[in-house]
């Protein structure tokens, strides 16, 4: 049965053509994302478990429609609405170049997510989703990013997967780096992701997104940088072990532990760091 929850302006894609519900239940990697192109900057390492895998499926999920977007040279006189297909169709070739199972886009305005009220139809359909694909890991923005429309995407699906039942929720919801590296984590709270394979596929997925870099922001070169500087300043002692990686944080907890809140997870995250700048600074004075 060839059926979604999405509403009519919205819009799910299939790359390879197969029954829409098959796409959703086959998603064993979900990655939730504000705006077009963030899925390929902070969630390649789903992509890439996912890529040409016969037992591993990514699937994206993008909240917002891109209207905002800076923009100059060629894109310079767009509307508001000219660059939002422009961004939609992005999106989508980057979803069939990358093999996702499907690629949903909610096509919200980037205000709605700023707005605990505003953005309960957000949730709602991200829960649908969810509930549909049953994914093992969410990879999502973290909540130290920078973006308040991120941060807001973040919100939206941290109470979406508290929405479902324990056994519908993922095993695992991961924060990802977009504007704001998770560099200064404590080590032992970093996920390290290896994204060293496939160099070639994530300068493609990058590429694609010509109405932001052409438009004025070098995200492709932005991105393969933090990635490359991840894995060279992760460890001063020893040799490289990657050439390029990500760090995650493991927001888990938030999801299978009621008595932890988010504000709880960031205080102690915090103090966390704050506790390693002063062991290092009481080691040298």
């Amino acid at each position: 049965m060839n059926t979604h929850p999405l509403q009519s302006h919205q819009r799910l894609m299939v790359p390879d053509h197969r029954d829409v519900t098959l796409a959703l239940k086959r998603t064993t990697r979900l990655g939730i994302g504000a705006h077009q192109d963030d899925l390929e900057f902070m969630a390649l390492d789903g992509i890439l478990a996912g890529y040409q895998s016969e037992t591993e499926w990514f699937g994206g999920i993008i909240c917002t429609d891109g209207a905002n977007s800076a923009r100059q040279g060629p894109y310079a006189e767009y509307s508001d609405k000219e660059m939002q297909k422009i961004r939609e169709r992005e999106q989508e070739s980057a979803a069939t170049v990358g093999q996702y199972s499907f690629i949903a886009q909610l096509a919200y305005p980037s205000s709605s997510a700023k707005s605990a009220d505003a953005r309960q139809p957000m949730v709602q359909d991200l829960a649908s989703l969810i509930k549909m694909a049953q994914p093992g890991i969410v990879y999502a923005h973290n909540p130290f990013d920078k973006h308040a429309t991120h941060v807001g995407v973040f919100k939206a699906t941290l109470d979406a997967i508290l929405s479902l039942p324990l056994e519908q929720r993922p095993q695992q919801l991961i924060g990802c780096e977009v504007w704001r590296g998770l560099d200064w984590l404590p080590d032992e709270l970093k996920l390290i992701q290896n994204l060293s394979a496939r160099g070639n596929l994530a300068a493609a997925l990058n590429g694609i997104f010509d109405s932001q870099i052409t438009g004025g922001k070098r995200y492709d070169l932005a991105v393969e940088g933090r990635r490359m500087a991840n894995a060279t300043f992760l460890d001063a002692f020893n040799t490289d072990k990657v050439e390029r990686c990500a760090y995650g944080v493991d927001l888990s907890i938030l999801i299978k532990e009621p008595a932890v809140s988010l504000d709880g997870f960031i205080a102690q995250t915090l103090q966390q760091f704050q506790e390693k700048i002063q062991d290092t600074l009481t080691a040298v004075l």
